[in-house]
């Protein structure tokens, strides 16, 4: 997702100058990293079309028959197997930061596409639900991995002017996979009949389809190139520069490349200086100590002004969370069944409109959020689903288990679930992501959507473990809770979380009331950085290649 305060005014025009192609026609020009950016994609495809696929074959009569139908009847326990996916994701995301740093962003996806794989391979030779639970984790791992590592990928191999579109492809191919996951499931669902004459083969190919894009992934990714800030971060200046080159396919001499990489450079030793800094005596290189600056940079989230910005990152995803949409999106057949759809291939149908629905109200968002704003259409979102969820409480509360005698009535509550998967698509899909990644200072970026991913995770798990319980024991009660968790988040925007479409660093410390100046000092040091490197010149002169590989530049040596 585009976000980011804004930092980079002086060389946003500079780049303006240089750059003739905007909007569409930029992704033409850049055309070799628009392939490889959805190739990359294909990660966020496996991770949707998992929150899809299951609650698909948890409905199949051949799955209940093979797992034992009776283990599985009960509501926890039907949670447990759907959320312990989202268990193993929220370690993988959490071992994500380390991989990606030690082993770069190609090989860390390979490592996450073999622990994804071993869980599928696991959940396809199951006899019982324990194979489920343990290859459900095992391929969380995988997931969760894959869902940090595919847009940190694109972002870092994309130009300014198409990042925001790159890393979108994220949000979109996840929805995408969701979408086929349904009709997938709709479709082998009649392998064998619908009914106890079902084929082993209607649970087993959703499983194992998934096995496909994750190897192509894994195999492709190892010819496409590594990102250029990894590069940079192990001292590979020569590789980044000539990594840029082909990207951009431009000459290495380029003023536009020679632009990017000291814009790569100036982050790289921002990153530097700020942790000598934050962290004076975690600087003798140990191990030791950088396992406890590992955990101080962590705790500097919580301390301070700083604890503003990280409850509202932690706050945003719960919210996000508890609206719901993963509840619905795993158990929509078992939902549509008891709104009176008669028939597991009625339900199943009714399920895949969910994810076109989802699908298709995601585009926009992707090209309004920067032109609305965060706030409106995060507000605008909730509400809507408020309104979606009340609506199907009252009918639910109208008419009860007798449901599937008002046809009118199911149909219009089957309506309004497709509605509040497009109330989500448009707003709180992406814009809660945006709008994270946006509240942290410079220094603290990277760990804090880090922590707000693994929020996402937990509330993630949390829904998925008590959607089938709520559902039990509340009946339309548990849409009038998800309603109004829905309102309380429109209010918490509204009334706590602060606007922060084009904020500079010092505007956001003065919207979270942050008097140690912290926003104006990263963009002070930036500053002097930048100037130090020549960025800030009326032209920025191309940089070369030393003897032994080292990349200097005419006018300043770039260490």
């Amino acid at each position: 997702m585009a976000g980011g305060a804004n930092t980079s005014g002086p060389l946003s025009s500079k780049r303006d100058a240089l750059v003739k192609v905007k909007g569409m026609k930029a992704f033409v020009a850049n055309s070799r990293v628009f392939f490889i950016a959805v190739f990359a994609s294909l990660g966020g495809l496996v991770y949707g079309y998992n929150q899809g696929m299951f609650g698909q074959i948890l409905s199949m009569s051949s799955f209940a028959e093979r797992i034992n139908i009776e283990s599985i009847s009960n509501p926890t326990t039907r949670g447990l197997l759907t959320a312990i996916l989202e268990l193993g994701a929220w370690v993988g995301t959490m071992a994500n930061g380390y991989l990606a740093d030690r082993f770069g962003r190609k090989k860390s996806v390979v490592i996450a596409v073999f622990f994804f794989s071993m869980g599928v391979i696991v959940q396809a030779c199951a006899k019982n639900k324990d194979y489920i639970l343990g290859g459900r984790f095992v391929t969380g791992l995988g997931v969760g991995a894959l869902s940090m590592l595919v847009p940190l990928y694109n972002a870092e191999l994309s130009p300014p002017e198409i990042r925001g579109g790159m890393v979108a492809l994220q949000q979109l191919s996840i929805t995408f996979g969701i979408m086929i996951s349904y009709w997938v499931g709709y479709g082998t669902n009649y392998i064998g009949g619908t009914g106890a004459s079902q084929s082993d083969a209607a649970w087993l190919i959703p499983i194992c389809l998934q096995l496909i894009p994750a190897l192509i992934l894994a195999g492709g990714i190892l010819f496409m190139p590594e990102s250029p800030r990894w590069l940079m971060n192990q001292g590979r200046d020569d590789d980044c520069l000539q990594t840029i080159a082909k990207l951009r396919q431009l000459p290495a001499t380029s003023e536009i490349v020679s632009l990017e990489f000291l814009e790569i450079k100036a982050q790289h030793i921002f990153d530097e200086e700020t942790k000598v800094e934050l962290y004076p005596d975690c600087q003798d290189g140990s191990k030791k100590s950088e396992f406890r600056m590992f955990y101080k940079s962590y705790g500097h989230l919580f301390k301070g002004s700083n604890l503003k910005r990280t409850t509202v990152a932690i706050t945003i995803m719960v919210f996000q969370q508890w609206t719901a949409v993963n509840g619905i999106l795993y158990y929509a057949p078992f939902i549509f069944s008891d709104l009176g759809l008669s028939g597991n291939t009625t339900s199943l149908l009714a399920s895949g409109v969910v994810g076109i629905a989802m699908f298709l109200a995601t585009i926009p968002s992707v090209i309004y959020i920067d032109k609305f704003g965060r706030r409106p259409l995060l507000i605008a979102g909730a509400l809507g689903m408020a309104s979606s969820h009340f609506i199907v409480a009252a009918i639910l509360g109208t008419y009860g288990d007798n449901i599937g005698e008002h046809t009118v009535a199911a149909w219009v509550a089957i309506v309004f679930i497709w509605l509040f998967a497009v109330h989500f698509g448009y707003s709180w899909g992406g814009g809660a992501w945006v709008l994270v990644s946006e509240v942290f200072p410079l220094g603290l970026r990277a760990k804090g959507v880090s922590v707000g991913a693994s929020s996402n995770w937990l509330n993630n798990f949390a829904v998925a473990m008590a959607t089938p319980d709520m559902i039990d024991a509340l009946k339309f009660g548990a849409y009038i809770f998800f309603g109004l968790i829905c309102v309380i988040s429109a209010a918490y925007v509204w009334y706590l979380v602060p606007e922060t479409k084009d904020r500079t660093l010092e505007e956001m410390d003065e919207l979270f009331k942050d008097e140690s100046g912290q926003g104006k000092r990263d963009l002070e040091r930036m500053h002097r950085i930048w100037s130090e490197l020549g960025l800030l010149d009326s032209e920025v002169e191309p940089v070369t290649i030393g003897e032994k590989g080292s990349v200097t530049h005419s006018v300043n040596e770039v260490a």
